[in-house]
């Protein structure tokens, strides 16, 4: 099942450092109109048009994997009061409008594609089109162009990010990206109001608890304690163990865990959560430092090539057509199962990707 979300995340990953409403500037003007569009128009990014069935091969691909993993009961999920259905639609809208102006943003840097990646694109193109039915092609109304389209500006969209980020190599220490990982015993000081709100005990509850805490502390430093047992008997948080990065947890908490040492026990610690008792279980794991690492650089090459997006994203015209978006849906037919569009393109090029060799 992990696979067939896959696209999704690639996607999401992507356009990580981009948000917002394609209809609205950030000011807040919004920016729709709904004439002077071509047939089957959903919108217009300056110059750069989006199709109806270009939209349709993105929303098709994400609905199937949706229900590859949930069922197709998933639809008649509602959150708070806008249907999932609507929430793809939206979210599909954004992504392929981020991967436009990405397009548009390769243009203007004169990023192109090489001999090799265009007929791999080609490949690509004629693969995913040729593992459709008739049915899949006739509903979301595509053809071989189409296709080949997408996938064009999809690899230019991921080129340019690429390119415009190959130099940004930030030096991250150990200390850093150092992953630490604890065991805790959590006494709360407050009660939950229903709907995700934290309501304060009273200061003589909060004594009590207080008190209760320092007699656990005294059980935990005890000879032959079993910490893990002791927290699962008395702990109000069900995780006892926790591996993270600074900047991940309560400060406090986080303060007090990284002075331990492997094995060392902390004095009680107050948090906003409540009093904490913790231990270390390893205070360096090099395995997950490592990885952090990597996470810590991909974030900040996102966060840098974000500035540079947006300033040009400010720039642009964006039109939609709000008609014709209101009016496309999700295809429910059994002989439409389509749902590797981003699954073809990974395996021809994501790994050239993640391993620089698409310049």
């Amino acid at each position: 099942m992990k696979k067939k979300i896959i696209g999704i995340a690639v996607l999401v990953c992507l356009l990580l450092f981009v948000g917002g409403c394609f209809a609205c500037r950030r000011d807040g003007t919004r920016v729709v109109f709904t004439t002077g569009f071509g047939k089957d128009e959903i919108f217009r990014i300056e110059n750069e048009s989006c199709k109806k069935a270009e939209v349709m091969v993105y929303l098709t691909t994400v609905q199937n994997q949706y229900e590859n993993v949930y069922g197709e009961e998933i639809w008649k999920t509602d959150l708070e009061g806008v249907t999932l259905e609507e929430n793809i639609k939206e979210t599909v809208l954004a992504r392929i409008a981020q991967v436009k102006t990405m397009y548009l943003l390769a243009k203007q840097k004169g990023i192109t594609l090489d001999e090799t990646e265009t007929e791999t694109v080609k490949e690509v193109a004629g693969e995913y089109f040729n593992s459709l039915n008739e049915k899949e092609k006739e509903a979301m109304g595509i053809d071989y162009d189409t296709v080949l389209k997408l996938y064009e500006e999809y690899v230019l969209a991921e080129k340019v990010y690429n390119q415009l980020v190959a130099n940004i190599n930030p030096e991250i220490s150990d200390d850093e990206a150092r992953i630490i990982t604890v065991q805790h015993i959590l006494l709360k000081t407050y009660v939950s109001d229903g709907a995700g709100g934290k309501i304060s005990l009273s200061p003589e509850q909060i004594l009590l608890i207080s008190d209760e805490a320092d007699k656990l502390h005294e059980q935990a430093i005890s000879e032959n304690c079993d910490f893990e047992k002791l927290a699962e008997k008395n702990s109000d948080d069900g995780t006892i163990t926790y591996s993270f990065a600074k900047g991940e947890m309560d400060p406090a908490f986080e303060e007090a865990a990284f002075r331990l040492e492997t094995g060392e026990i902390s004095e009680v610690v107050r948090s906003e959560s409540g009093f904490h008792i913790i231990k270390c279980l390893n205070t360096f794991d090099r395995e997950e430092t490592d990885a952090n690492k990597l996470k810590m650089v991909e974030k900040r090459r996102q966060e840098a090539f974000g500035e540079e997006y947006n300033a040009f994203v400010k720039t642009l015209a964006r039109n939609l057509n709000r008609d014709l978006w209101e009016k496309t849906e999700l295809i429910y037919d059994p002989e439409v199962k389509t749902d590797n569009f981003f699954e073809v393109y990974e395996k021809h090029f994501y790994k050239n990707f993640r391993n620089g060799k698409t310049q």
